[in-house]
C-alpha cells in the first residue's frame, strides 16, 4: 500500500487517516471526535453538500477535517473515494444498508484494496433486523430502547432528550470506541473489519446499569417512581423565584444532611430514606427554592459538598468559573465550542482549524494521500455557487421527506439519491 503523507497533527491519533462520508448527526460527530484525537480526517462531501439547513462555516461537527468534494454517482466517484480507502485506515458512513454497496464502495470493494481498513457503519437500526432499510431519526430509536420511556415527569409524556442521548451517546460515541478497538486487532493482526454501531445497539448498552437494578427489584419500570429519575426529592431539579433552576443530587447521606442544613429545612433530615415522607420533602423542598433566585441559591451553596448546581444555558456555560478555569470551551473563528476532551497528559489535542469548507482542502489531499486524480476537473465551489446548491439539495431534501421510499422499489437509482440527500440516519 502507498505510505501516504500526513500533515503534522496534535494528540494521540496523530498518523491515523480517516475517510468520512459525509452526512449528519451521529457519523460527523464521529468523526469529529478522532479529528480532535489528532487523526487526518477527510470528509467526502457530496456536490452541493448534505443539506442540512446551517451555514458550512459554523457546522462545529467538521473542525480539525479536511475536505474533498466527490459525486458519488459519477462514473469515476466511486473510484477516487477507493483511492482514499487504499490509504486510509478508518472509513465512515452512515447511509442505509446497501447503499454504499450499491454505489460501488461498500466493505467488499474496499477491502479489495485494503485488507487493514476498519470500515465503521453508522445507522439507527444496524444492518441486520426487520427496520435495518426503515427511516427515522434518533426519538424514534431511543423510544425502542426504553430508554426514551425513563426521561421525565410521571404525569406528562417522556421528555426529549434534544439527540444527545442517541445520536451522539448511543451513535457517534459507541462507533469511535468500536473503529479504534477494530483499528487496534487491525494493526496488531493486520485484518481490518466491518464495525456496525447502530444507536439501538448502542443507546440499549447505556442502560446496562438501570437493567440490573431492575432484574434486582431495585428499579420500576416506569417513570418518576425512582432514585435517579427525578422521582426522588433530593436528586431532581427545582425552580427559583426568578423562574430559573437549581439541581440537586445529595444522594449520600452526608451530603443530604448538608443540603437541607443549607436549604433551611433540619427537620427533614430523617426524611432521606423515608418513602412515606417524600412527597412532603419534596414540597417542603421545592417551596425553598422558590424563595431565593437562582444566584441567591448558588451562593448559599458556594463551597458546600451539598451537590447542588445552578443549571445554565447553553450561553452562560462558557462563563462558569470553573469550566472557564478548566478551558472547557474555547473560541476558534469567531464560535465559542466545547474543547476536545478527554485531556491527555502526553499527546494534548486542541481545535487546530475551524469547519471544513466543501471542497477546500481537495489540493492538499490530492498530494499529502498522494491521489492526484482528486484534482481531475474539480474545483472548489465559491460561496455563492455552494449557496445555490444547498438552496436546491434543502428544496429536494424537503420533497423527498414526504415521499414513501416503498413507492420507489423499482427504481433503485433515486432511491440512492434519496440516501445521500438525508445522509445517515
Amino acid at each position: 500500500m502507498t505510505t501516504a503523507r500526513t500533515p503534522p497533527g496534535q494528540g494521540p491519533l496523530t498518523g491515523v487517516r480517516v475517510v468520512e462520508l459525509a452526512g449528519i448527526g451521529p457519523g460527523p460527530f464521529a468523526a469529529m471526535l478522532l479529528a480532535d484525537l489528532g487523526a487526518d480526517v477527510v470528509r467526502v462531501d457530496r456536490p452541493g453538500g448534505v443539506g442540512l439547513a446551517i451555514d458550512p462555516a459554523y457546522d462545529v461537527t467538521n473542525r480539525n477535517k479536511r475536505s474533498v468534494i466527490v459525486d458519488l454517482k459519477s462514473a469515476d466517484g466511486p473510484a477516487r473515494v477507493l483511492d482514499l480507502a487504499e490509504r486510509a485506515d478508518i472509513l465512515i458512513e452512515g447511509y442505509r444498508p446497501g447503499v454504499a454497496e450499491r454505489l460501488g464502495v461498500g466493505p467488499e470493494a474496499c477491502h479489495a484494496r485494503n485488507p487493514r481498513l476498519v470500515y465503521g457503519r453508522m445507522t439507527g437500526w444496524g444492518q441486520q433486523g426487520p427496520l435495518a432499510d426503515r427511516a427515522g431519526h434518533d426519538i424514534a430509536y431511543i423510544a425502542l430502547t426504553g430508554t426514551l420511556g425513563m426521561i421525565g415527569a410521571p404525569d406528562a409524556p417522556p421528555a426529549v432528550p434534544a439527540n444527545l442521548l442517541g445520536d451522539y451517546a448511543g451513535g457517534s460515541l459507541y462507533l469511535a470506541v468500536g473503529v479504534l478497538a477494530a483499528l487496534h486487532h487491525a494493526r496488531a493482526g493486520g485484518t481490518g473489519q466491518v464495525v456496525d454501531a447502530a444507536i439501538v445497539d448502542g443507546t440499549s448498552h447505556l442502560s446496562a446499569m438501570i437493567h440490573g437494578m431492575l432484574a434486582a427489584g431495585g428499579w420500576h419500570d416506569r417513570r418518576g417512581a425512582n432514585l435517579l429519575d427525578g422521582g426522588c426529592p433530593y436528586y431532581g431539579t427545582y425552580e427559583t423565584a426568578d423562574g430559573r433552576h437549581m439541581a440537586v443530587g445529595a444522594l449520600e447521606p452526608q451530603f443530604y444532611e448538608e443540603f437541607v442544613t443549607l436549604l433551611g429545612l433540619p427537620e427533614h433530615t430523617g426524611a432521606r430514606k423515608d418513602w412515606a415522607r417524600w412527597g412532603e420533602l419534596r414540597e417542603a423542598v421545592a417551596a425553598r427554592f422558590k424563595s431565593r433566585t437562582r444566584h441567591e441559591w448558588t451562593a448559599v451553596f458556594e463551597g458546600s459538598d451539598a451537590c447542588v448546581a445552578p443549571v445554565l444555558t447553553l450561553r452562560e456555560a462558557p462563563g462558569h468559573p470553573h469550566l472557564a478555569a478548566r478551558g472547557t470551551f474555547t473560541d476558534h473563528g469567531g464560535i465559542t465550542q466545547p474543547a476536545p476532551a478527554p485531556r491527555f497528559s502526553a499527546t494534548p489535542t486542541a481545535v487546530r482549524t475551524g469547519p471544513a469548507r466543501p471542497g477546500a482542502d481537495t489540493a492538499d489531499v490530492a498530494r499529502d494521500w498522494d491521489v492526484p486524480d482528486l484534482m481531475k476537473d474539480r474545483e472548489p465551489m465559491n460561496d455563492r455557487e455552494l449557496a445555490d446548491r444547498r438552496s436546491a439539495d434543502r428544496e429536494l431534501a424537503n420533497d423527498r421527506e414526504h415521499t414513501d421510499d416503498r413507492e420507489h422499489t423499482d427504481d433503485q437509482e433515486h432511491r440512492d439519491d434519496q440516501e445521500l440527500a438525508k445522509g445517515p440516519e
